[in-house]
């Protein structure tokens, strides 16, 4: 299968060693993996702040970029889900769009439903207490995890990844699924109840003993490892393919 790798913006420019652990990890299960440079932002800035005709010319040069792979995979549960449920206004059914939107997969999503988890192994050794922070978006939307609303069994595809990895242990949260007050550019607008939520989301990490807080959205991660850093907390963040590749905080 030929991959095209889809990495977002942000990450792009400010953790590149996480986009290149999300290549590694592709790699390492034998796949054919390609990186388009022509690739842009997927458009999700934009459409939090009502920027409509922004959206469509990055929709359309998106679906162009990318509708020729097998499958489309990012390291980012939100911008996946931004092209999967939020493109559709811009495209009476184009066959092009509805491959692209069948195709793109989180990457936690693609190893564990494409791939299968059986066929999954790591090697190395991640001898740390790790919490997993849930994203809104991968959560409900791609249901990279059962969300606890529906009084059901709990069951994560992170968690489930993570479990493979020797040495690690998972810790147990009092809330799986609650946000951290991200929520793109609501961090700006709401500034205060956004800081209040992520404080709210690493004090039950704390309380819970985790040295690592992991999640498949980078932003996410940004919006606590900066309210880490300004409290001194000790506890770190890493994306969950950095666990997977094999980093070391």
């Amino acid at each position: 299968m030929k991959i095209g790798l889809f990495i977002p913006c942000f990450m792009n420019e400010l953790y590149p060693l996480v986009c290149k652990a999300t290549y590694k990890i592709l790699k390492n299960q034998g796949l054919d993996v390609d990186y388009p440079l022509s690739q842009t932002c997927c458009g999700q800035p934009m459409a939090n702040s009502g920027c409509s005709k922004d959206v469509k010319d990055l929709a359309i040069s998106f679906v162009k970029t990318f509708k020729n792979y097998d499958y489309i995979v990012a390291p980012s549960g939100s911008c996946v889900t931004m092209v999967k449920e939020h493109y559709g206004e811009f495209f009476d059914d184009n066959e092009d769009y509805n491959k692209v939107k069948a195709s793109i997969y989180e990457i936690c999503e693609f190893l564990h439903d494409i791939i299968k988890i059986e066929n999954i192994k790591f090697e190395h050794s991640f001898p740390y207490k790790v919490g997993i922070h849930n994203s809104c978006h991968g959560h409900r939307v791609l249901k990279l995890a059962t969300a606890s609303e529906l009084n059901i069994p709990y069951n994560s595809k992170l968690k489930n990844l993570l479990e493979k990895v020797p040495n690690i242990e998972l810790i147990t949260l009092k809330r799986e699924d609650e946000c951290c007050g991200f929520g793109g550019t609501f961090s700006v607008a709401e500034e205060a109840v956004s800081v209040a939520m992520g404080k709210d989301r690493i004090k039950d990490h704390l309380n819970s003993n985790a040295q690592i807080i992991t999640g498949a959205d980078m932003s996410c991660l940004m919006h606590m490892d900066g309210i880490i850093n300004r409290d001194k907390n000790p506890v770190k963040v890493m994306h969950i393919v950095e666990i997977l590749a094999g980093v070391r905080p």
